[in-house]
C-alpha cells in the first residue's frame, strides 16, 4: 500500500487518521504543523501528504506551496473544518493548487479512503 504522510496540529484527529489509514494497510507518518511536515516529506517521500490548512507555525497553504514547489506531481489532500475563523473557503483555495483534493471536516472514514484511493489511482493525483 501507500506511504502517507498526515499533517494536524490537533494529535487526536492524527490519531484517529493513523489508524484509519492502517487499518487499510497504508505506512503512515505523522507531522504537528507544516515545517514538521515539509521536513518528514524531505526525508520519507511519501505517496500522499493529507494536511490540516489552519495550524500554527506553517499553515496547510505554505505547506502545498513548498511542496509544489519542491515536486509539481506531489499529491495533496487538503482538509478543514474552518477552525476559530469561520467557515472560510480555505479548502477551495488549496485546490487551486494543480493535483490538490479536498476533504471537509468532519468527514467519515470512508469518505477518507475513497479520496485516498482515488487520488492515489489517478495519474495527476485527480480524479476523472
Amino acid at each position: 500500500m501507500a506511504k502517507i504522510l498526515v499533517v494536524d496540529d490537533e494529535a487526536h484527529v492524527r490519531d484517529v487518521l493513523r489508524q484509519m489509514l492502517e487499518q487499510s494497510g497504508h505506512r503512515v507518518r505523522e507531522a504537528g504543523d507544516g515545517d514538521e511536515g515539509l521536513r518528514q516529506w524531505t526525508q520519507w517521500t511519501p505517496d500522499l501528504v493529507i494536511t490540516d490548512i489552519l495550524m500554527p507555525n506553517k499553515g496547510g497553504l505554505v505547506l502545498i506551496k513548498e511542496l509544489r514547489e519542491r515536486d509539481p506531481g506531489a499529491r495533496v489532500i487538503a482538509t478543514s473544518g474552518g477552525g476559530r475563523t469561520g467557515r472560510l473557503n480555505f479548502l477551495s483555495t488549496a485546490t487551486t493548487f494543480p493535483g490538490v483534493r479536498s476533504l471537509p471536516k468532519p468527514f467519515s472514514r470512508d469518505s477518507l479512503l475513497t479520496l485516498v484511493d482515488e487520488v492515489l489511482a489517478a495519474p495527476d493525483g485527480r480524479s476523472a
